[in-house]
């Protein structure tokens, strides 16, 4: 049975090959997955977005992200689910950011609502919208397991990435690298205070969003710090950002959030290069303490931990990686999903239609 499946991320951030994002890089392989498999695929994505399938764009993100701008953000959101849903026979929508309470649609097709972001993100008002045919599933066993007990969810998705897209025949060289968001609870300071106490160089490569309290921790807390050893670089993707994954000592993540998952994690030991991360969330689900990299508690352990790094076998990264995290079993997953709902709307439907055929 062919699918239509309209996918809506977060409204600011733009889905292409390899967005900045890591929901907006799920809904990236979504789509393509949707397409290549003779479904139909509906994205709607900030302006600039690149898709397999049909693009329904959202203004850019503004220069600075405000009430007034989430405002305006919802109301296109809200307006785009509104005019498919009025000319398009959707088997399902797809929700992937933390505001999806204000453009969940009135009771219709189902709605999968995939949790990426820590449970306790989300306004209470997520899970008790009362609308029939909404589900939601978390991305990680540790993102089940500390959900609160009169959450109902599906069982978890595990986030995955194409192996075949990371080289394994670079060079490694002697700098630790930081990728992502440049925001506080990323813990970015840390990385420089552990490169600094360990002695090795630090690239620091991601992007500043235009979010008030992003730009004071970067202004305030990154610049101060940086100098020759220890550099911002700006956002990275596609072959150069695969390229410097692959060359790096090791990929630092001090996260001072619950992690749910982490697909630069998940990319780094792909690449062949180990992680030292924080005990945070579902880090030590993806990282194994002594074989694929460390799970450190402080600032002085992943000092430590860099500095006997080379230990780990770039091998045995990537095939942790291959074992684990093949963007393969992540794909067949959603889809069995989507059917799963798609076969439950329908039902829906036809239950609808019966009843009213009774009431006449």
């Amino acid at each position: 049975m062919s699918l239509t499946v309209l996918n809506v991320p977060f409204p600011f951030v733009p889905v292409n090959d390899d967005p900045i994002g890591g929901a907006e890089q799920i809904v990236a392989q979504l789509d393509r997955m949707l397409v290549s498999n003779g479904h139909r695929s509906i994205v709607i994505a900030a302006d600039g977005s690149r898709t397999a399938g049909q693009l329904l764009p959202l203004p850019r993100i503004p220069d600075v992200v405000d009430n007034r701008a989430w405002g305006r953000a919802h109301h296109g959101v809200r307006k785009s689910i509104a005019t498919v849903l009025a000319s398009e026979p959707i088997d399902l929508i797809h929700l992937h950011g933390c505001d999806f309470p204000a453009y969940l649609p009135p009771p219709g097709p189902p709605v999968l609502g995939t949790l990426h972001l820590p449970i306790g993100w989300y306004s209470p008002a997520a899970f008790q919208s009362g609308r029939p045919l909404t589900f939601f599933n978390p991305v990680s066993a540790n993102q089940a397991r500390t959900a609160p007990h009169d959450l109902e969810l599906l069982p978890f998705i595990e986030n995955g990435v194409a192996m075949e897209d990371f080289p394994c025949n670079v060079d490694k060289r002697s700098f630790a690298l930081v990728l992502g968001r440049i925001c506080p609870e990323k813990g970015i300071h840390h990385a420089i205070s552990a490169s600094a106490l360990a002695g090795v160089p630090l690239l620091i490569a991601g992007e500043v969003f235009p979010w008030a309290e992003h730009q004071r921790y970067f202004a305030d807390e990154i610049v101060p710090r940086l100098d020759r050893l220890r550099r911002w670089i700006g956002p990275v993707a596609g072959v150069p950002k695969r390229r410097l994954l692959a060359a790096a000592r090791c990929v630092l993540i001090p996260s001072l959030a619950p992690e749910t998952s982490s697909l630069v994690a998940m990319e780094a030991l792909a690449s062949g290069t180990p992680v030292i991360a924080w005990r945070a969330g579902a880090l030590p689900e993806i990282v194994d303490h002594g074989k694929t990299g460390y799970i450190v508690d402080d600032v002085a352990g992943m000092a430590d931990a860099i500095s006997k790094v080379d230990s780990i076998d770039s091998d045995a990264c990537r095939a942790a990686a291959r074992h684990r995290f093949a963007q393969a079993r992540m794909l067949e997953s959603y889809l069995r999903l989507y059917r799963w709902l798609a076969d439950r709307g329908a039902a829906s439907i036809i239950r609808k239609n019966s009843m009213g055929a009774r009431a006449c």
